[in-house]
């Protein structure tokens, strides 16, 4: 048996009144995705604990079965591994964002998804104004980059910038735990700041602003933490994996997972992305590698965007040029593939952010009886035959090791 995990992140919503009290799910045209639903067992998983940050980190690790109480280290990390950056015990690793500031409040978290040519330019003007032998800047895509500081404390109460879109940046910056942290939240944020000064005139904002874009006038820092101790899931389960993403978070969980982390060209993290690129190097690795974990990040930044019409067209997307593909392709495979489809997490358009709901999920074993449910929706899900279940429950009910 192979397995292959479709993750639509953010995919999950709540429901909307300008779609009668129904969700993008609910709404969108899914007939591949419904197809499979009804051969398939379905329920909803708790990804997200109470006591943990609502991040795609613990979350996708979740997914794939860690204990994130265990392993959680936030997402800079994780990051850091997927840009192949060594990290030593003493390094403090976080996200940093290149974020727009508007009159004093955070416009949104993405400096309108600056390309990743562009904000390349940006993150080497910061190197050479703000960086030193103990504090580096590692670009990565669009938006996404990755901030190491040699003997920083992790100890800090840091806010996500996607959480608070409007928000006086001034009323969210990092604050320390503890008293060990104090030096650390005054160095950063001291260059958040000295960032506004350099960044305002740089010429790639400059064009920006004259294009009608919004600037990247500012970082933001976010998510510390050090190297994880994580098991490979050859470790854990046995098998082999390959994971598919546009997302460094994503890729660098994979790193620590002991996969293979395979990059598809075009593929952007955004409703543009190369859908069928990725569906089809999904399918191709299925070739070589026991699990898949193909991971499609467009229909959380439409979330974020708090853009519902943009959402169903992202889920439909999904449907019509992934999920379409890879049922045809695995039916004729000679080896059977078992299929799970699930978010990570909800990002629900009204909130703008992630939630801790349990989300629906559905997982097809071919000649499995299915359960009752008849179409994939977070309403629908609640009679399926898992039930509501949490920790390393789904990969396990995926890997046929848990029967609930």
């Amino acid at each position: 048996m192979k397995y292959i995990i479709i993750l639509g992140d953010g995919m999950s919503d709540h429901p909307i009144k300008k779609l009668g009290n129904r969700t993008p799910l609910m709404v969108a045209d899914t007939p591949n995705i419904d197809t499979l639903c009804l051969q398939a067992r379905c329920g909803k998983f708790i990804t997200i604990p109470d006591d943990m940050p609502a991040g795609s980190e613990v979350a996708n690790m979740a997914v794939m079965g860690y204990d994130v109480h265990k392993v959680y280290q936030g997402r800079g990390v994780l990051e850091a591994a997927s840009l192949k950056i060594e990290l030593d015990d003493i390094d403090l690793a976080m996200r940093c964002n290149l974020i727009c500031i508007e009159n004093g409040a955070i416009k949104n978290h993405s400096a309108g998804h600056i390309t990743t040519e562009e904000s390349r330019q940006i993150i080497d003007t910061l190197n050479s104004t703000l960086g030193s032998a103990i504090m580096r800047f590692y670009p990565g895509v669009s938006y996404r980059h990755v901030f190491v500081f040699k003997y920083g404390v992790s100890n800090l109460r840091c806010t996500p910038p996607h959480d608070v879109p409007g928000t006086p940046f001034k009323d969210v910056l990092i604050q320390p735990a503890c008293e060990n942290s104090n030096e650390t939240a005054e160095v950063l944020n001291g260059l958040i700041l000295k960032s506004h000064e350099i960044l305002k005139d740089h010429h790639i904002n400059q064009r920006r602003i004259t294009d009608g874009k919004d600037p990247a006038n500012s970082i933001w820092f976010w998510s510390p933490g050090h190297k994880p101790a994580m098991k490979t899931i050859q470790e854990s389960f046995g098998i082999n994996g390959a994971v598919i993403s546009a997302v460094d978070l994503i890729q660098g969980i994979g790193v620590y997972a002991g996969m293979k982390v395979i990059k598809v060209e075009g593929a952007t993290g955004l409703y543009d992305t190369n859908y069928e690129g990725k569906a089809e190097a999904a399918v191709n690795a299925l070739r070589d590698y026991d699990l898949v974990y193909l991971h499609i990040e467009a229909s959380d930044e439409a979330g974020h965007e708090g853009d519902v019409d943009l959402k169903i067209k992202t889920i439909e997307y999904l449907d019509k040029r992934v999920v379409k593909y890879i049922i045809e392709k695995t039916a004729a495979m000679s080896e059977d593939v078992a299929i799970a489809i699930l978010p990570d997490h909800a990002t629900p358009c009204a909130v703008r952010t992630h939630t801790r709901d349990a989300v629906p999920f559905l997982i097809y074993h071919p000649g499995e009886t299915p359960d009752e449910v008849i179409k994939y929706n977070e309403i629908a899900v609640d009679n399926g035959y898992y039930g509501l279940i949490k920790g390393d429950q789904f990969i396990k009910s995926l890997l046929q090791f848990f029967k609930p």
